[in-house]
């Protein structure tokens, strides 16, 4: 376990997928991260490369050639190394191997940097491509929070709450949770409210497309919260285990979405992909903010 921290906030991490393990208020321990009860969901807060979501029979295609990948990616599952660490920073790299080969056909290194700055905690998501061809791509964040944050509070009581009016888009899922090509007008309470209930994830995740891309997670009879802003991120999906009363929600930035229902994608035409030159870098960056 890898642990940074400042003056406000204590958080730690993993090397198995770069995966947050906790983030702490240093003066009260209260904990924000989801600590993954298996019951619901076994983990904390995935980082998601390189796709987003679930392909048809879990296969695409590049140039033709078919290969196989697992819902959001391989990078949940590697094992990272820890490339630099301070107090209040730390960063992780994962390189093409044999393994990814299989999956991936690029030369690449993925880096994934956390860093503090007073009650924010940084998030810098970058891609190197080592291939002589152009590298496609798709990253997202997974991370999920402990709902209620305070005693006498239950999950009822919390929103979603956007800093701005806007009409967001809902992307319409298969049963699959494949994209069917299909959005939907998703009204919010005066604009920019989504008020939670567990039925909202009854058929999987509510994501959502047009939104001012920072989402707020609070109650208006709690006093705290927490702020996630997703600048490069055109979707942000809501989520937690269908058909359950959980007790967290993710909040997901992604940079793409998952492949259409019926269709294995070829990669290097599939929308919304980041396509990386050969030599080229891309860097993504996040934030959490809590209060």
């Amino acid at each position: 376990m890898i642990t940074i921290s400042n003056e406000h906030l204590i958080v730690a991490c993993d090397t198995l997928g770069g995966e947050l393990q906790s983030i702490r208020d240093a003066s009260t321990d209260l904990e924000y991260l989801w600590q993954g009860d298996r019951a619901y969901w076994g983990r904390r807060a995935l980082n998601l490369f390189p796709l987003v979501g679930r392909l048809y029979e879990k296969t695409y295609t590049l140039h033709g050639t078919p290969y196989p990948m697992q819902i959001h990616g391989f990078l949940p599952h590697a094992r990272m190394e820890l490339a630099t660490i301070a107090p209040d920073r730390c960063r992780f790299t994962l390189s093409d191997s044999t393994a990814t080969w299989e999956v991936y056909p690029f030369s690449f290194c993925f880096s994934i940097e956390y860093w503090l700055s007073g009650c924010t905690l940084q998030i810098g998501f970058e891609v190197e491509n080592r291939s002589p061809e152009t590298l496609y791509c798709a990253m997202g964040g997974h991370p999920g929070f402990n709902l209620p944050l305070e005693e006498g509070l239950r999950f009822e009581d919390y929103e979603i709450r956007f800093p701005a009016p806007c009409l967001p888009q809902l992307v319409e899922f298969s049963p699959a949770v494949l994209c069917t090509g299909t959005r939907t007008a998703y009204p919010l309470q005066e604009g920019c409210r989504l008020p939670l209930r567990h039925s909202l994830f009854d058929q999987d995740a509510v994501v959502l497309a047009g939104t001012p891309r920072c989402a707020e997670l609070s109650s208006p009879r709690g006093n705290h919260g927490i702020r996630v802003e997703y600048p490069q991120m055109p979707y942000v999906g809501f989520w937690h285990k269908p058909g359950v009363e959980a007790p967290f929600l993710c909040i997901e930035p992604w940079s793409a979405l998952p492949g259409r229902e019926g269709v294995v994608e070829e990669l290097s035409l599939m929308a919304d992909l980041t396509a990386v030159p050969a030599g080229g870098r891309f860097v993504n960056r996040w934030s959490i903010t809590v209060w």
